[in-house]
């Protein structure tokens, strides 16, 4: 599965990296600003991607609703330290809470890894 990772503090996201990398699955490219995330979702096209909430400049919020309007099949899950319930309403598919788990994670990535594969199979 390729992966976006967006997190404006850069340790973050390579840290983030590298438990995807662990997991099995490949990072397209990991950016450090809401306004990154969108260009590299239009360059990437990924599979997922795992996006910040609280970032400078542009946040996850704003650039997930972007990204879901130009592709509303986008799959994008929040990884945060906010409270779940106050990223609910935003489109994302799931939220990891901050610090990432490496189970969490694997099993969140093998289960959309397999819906996809479902989905090819059964809509081509």
């Amino acid at each position: 599965m390729r992966v976006l990772i967006a997190d404006d503090q850069p340790g973050v996201g390579h840290t983030v990296a590298l438990l995807v990398n662990a997991a099995k699955h490949h990072v397209v490219k990991v950016v450090t600003s809401g306004a990154d995330a969108i260009r590299a979702y239009h360059t990437y096209r990924p599979d997922v991607v795992l996006m910040d909430y609280t970032m400078a400049r542009l946040n996850g919020a704003t650039a997930s609703r972007y990204i879901l309007t130009e592709d509303p099949a986008a799959r994008i899950v929040f990884v945060s330290s906010r409270p779940a319930s106050e990223l609910a309403d935003i489109g994302a598919i799931a939220i990891l809470q901050k610090p990432v788990d490496l189970e969490e994670l694997e099993a969140l990535l093998n289960d959309l890894d397999a819906q996809m594969v479902f989905d090819y199979a059964r809509y081509g």
